[in-house]
């Protein structure tokens, strides 16, 4: 009888144990540090002009979801000034494909990079879903409630957005062979503060954000992401588990 509740006693260790170590319960949320811009910088698509040179990058680790035979190497880097935020990302794929040309279409269906952030500190949970093709195709989206509550950003606001690719903006057969693409942009703070409240950026503010890497429609469907999502089911729609962006 000893033996048994000694067992029974082992097995319940055990259980609190492995569940304590799992690393998908413990993962401390990303960070990245954002750097201030001091010059005027051109928006052309190139990730190693002398002012991205100097910024370190994040990369895209996490996959959601089944993880594709071919995965994506993605890199982002941000800045900041007083008037914008800048964004750049840096993807070496295969299998691309890209077909929206609309703003607001269905740009996640091809080969597309997504910036989601919380542009207010006191508000966490509300965000902006920028997502952009590798043709330069931009959907954005305020978000109140997520997929249940959220603005349209108007494709006139959207063109302020000044945004450069280093593909043509359709890619209507798919690229199967390596390729490496660019995409940058830069986003007016006015266009944000248009929708939603903003904490501006300055020394010691953090924005709440994740990065993602999607291409729904390809023949290499996945769901990269740069700060952890637990949960099996694709969904990039989850502010609880987006990563700090700090600026400096």
């Amino acid at each position: 009888m000893k033996s048994e509740t000694l067992l029974l006693f082992l097995i319940s260790l055990c259980n609190i144990s492995c569940k304590t170590i799992n690393p998908d319960t413990v993962k401390t949320a990303s960070l990245y540090k954002v750097v201030k811009l001091n010059d005027p910088m051109t928006v052309d698509g190139n990730w190693d002009k002398p002012q991205w040179q100097k910024v370190d990058a994040l990369e895209l680790k996490y996959f959601m979801g089944k993880a594709p035979a071919f995965r994506p190497k993605v890199k982002a880097k941000l800045m900041y000034d007083a008037d914008y935020v800048y964004v750049i990302f840096q993807v070496k794929d295969k299998y691309v494909r890209c077909v929206a040309t609309n703003s607001n279409a269905a740009v996640w269906e091809d080969s597309c990079v997504e910036f989601f952030f919380s542009p207010d500190s006191d508000s966490q949970m509300k965000y902006f879903n920028l997502e952009s093709n590798c043709g330069g195709t931009v959907l954005m989206n305020y978000n109140l409630v997520p997929h249940k509550k959220l603005t349209v950003l108007d494709p006139e606001d959207i063109k302020q957005i000044k945004i450069a690719h280093s593909l043509p903006r359709r890619v209507l057969q798919e690229i199967t062979d390596p390729v490496t693409w660019t995409v940058e942009y830069k986003i007016p703070l006015t266009l944000l503060e248009k929708y939603a409240e903003v904490t501006k950026p300055a020394p010691g503010v953090t924005w709440k954000a994740n990065f993602y890497k999607i291409a729904d429609k390809t023949s290499n469907p996945h769901y990269l992401t740069w700060s952890l999502v637990n949960q099996a089911q694709p969904d990039f729609h989850l502010p609880q588990f987006f990563g700090n962006l700090v600026f400096k």
